[in-house]
């Protein structure tokens, strides 16, 4: 089974500024996200997950158990119920929006010896990043 743990830097987006859209993200913080790499790093003990990600904006901590559903405000301030499971060499976040009208993200982390492939979708919009171990 490939490690998760680790540190990771991201190395390329695909379709992020029209995933921030879909998310109703403003103008000038899809601009600021995507003009900063984001750096990953990714912990376990007995069960409890942290998955912490330093942009120039913001640094962003998610802690959670696997299949455990908890409450989370995501990067984009939409208030979510939040479970993540893993499926293989996948990590799944699956981020249902509570208020009305906001959409729902499912975000599948699938990682190698390498690094790690992030698709986040969201009203039927995709974006890829990549992150490379380091």
């Amino acid at each position: 089974m490939v490690q998760f743990t680790g540190n990771y830097t991201q190395t390329y987006n695909e379709n992020y500024d029209e995933f921030l859209k879909t998310l109703n993200v403003g103008f000038l913080l899809r601009k600021a996200a995507q003009a900063s790499n984001p750096v990953m790093s990714i912990s376990e003990e007995a069960g409890n997950w942290t998955m912490t990600t330093k942009t120039i904006v913001k640094a962003m901590e998610l802690k959670f158990r696997l299949g455990e559903e908890f409450d989370e405000v995501a990067t984009d301030g939409r208030k979510c119920r939040t479970t993540v499971t893993m499926d293989g060499n996948k990590l799944i976040v699956n981020q249902k929006a509570v208020r009305s009208g906001e959409k729902d993200v499912m975000d599948v982390r699938e990682f190698t010896e390498d690094g790690l492939t992030m698709k986040w979708t969201a009203g039927g919009v995709t974006c890829t990043q990549l992150y490379k171990r380091t």
